[in-house]
């Protein structure tokens, strides 16, 4: 379904994504931004199922400045080595390459933008930083909380796990109370990663109710 381009940032640096389309008239167009583990088969699996729901979906490879074309899976080693990439991130970079992607599917229609993991806290800076955006999605990104004095320009949703070992709950209640204009959800048990069904720590039931959220999420906000 989908299929590898290349986009080129506000400072003519070249990256790679992965571009899904649907197979009729699009509803509107999705940035999905990786995990700290690259536009692997996760990711591009996200992308390929907002094509089948309407949406054009667009994952830029946001680690391409740093190792061209990363991708792994979630065994403890491949963890490690993955956290190597988020030990100092440079977020002004990816957020140019968010941009980019922003701006390779504008054409479409509405965009919006979801994140996991580290594209969580990405998603959520591109609400608040970026242009061309009609909706945010966020999910148990750990640096929102300090990204949280900034107010999203566009209408932004949150998901957290209740037992997420790197996010405590603490950080999505001071996150409530800075930003009681945006739509947050904690899933009673889950723990980081929830969403994704390639990872130990997947909650089908968690990850089936999120994806409903967001879907009605950008039914609502992405409209032509």
């Amino acid at each position: 379904m989908g299929h590898d381009i290349k986009l080129t940032a506000s400072d003519n640096f070249q990256l790679g994504a992965y571009r899904a389309d649907p197979t009729g008239a699009p509803k509107a167009a999705v940035v999905v931004i990786q995990e700290i583990f690259g536009v692997n088969h996760h990711i591009r699996s996200v992308c390929d199922r907002f094509a089948g729901e309407g949406y054009v979906a667009i994952a830029p490879a946001i680690f391409d400045r740093v190792e061209r074309n990363f991708q792994c899976g979630y065994s403890p080693d491949e963890i490690a080595n993955a956290r190597k990439f988020v030990a100092n991130p440079d977020w002004a970079a990816m957020q140019r390459d968010t941009q980019a992607a922003i701006d390779a599917v504008s054409d479409v229609g509405a965009v919006g933008i979801v994140g996991f993991c580290l594209g969580g806290s990405v998603a959520y800076a591109a609400a608040t930083k970026l242009t061309g955006l009609s909706a945010a999605i966020g999910y148990y990104g750990g640096a929102i909380v300090r990204f949280a004095d900034d107010k999203p320009k566009v209408p932004t949703q949150l998901h957290f796990g209740e037992k997420d070992a790197g996010i405590p709950l603490s950080d999505v209640e001071a996150t409530r109370a800075k930003r009681p204009d945006v739509e947050i959800h904690v899933y009673p048990g889950a723990q980081h990663g929830f969403n994704c069904n390639e990872r130990a720590s997947f909650d089908k039931a968690s990850a089936e109710i999120g994806r409903s959220r967001s879907l009605d999420f950008f039914a609502k906000y992405l409209k032509k």
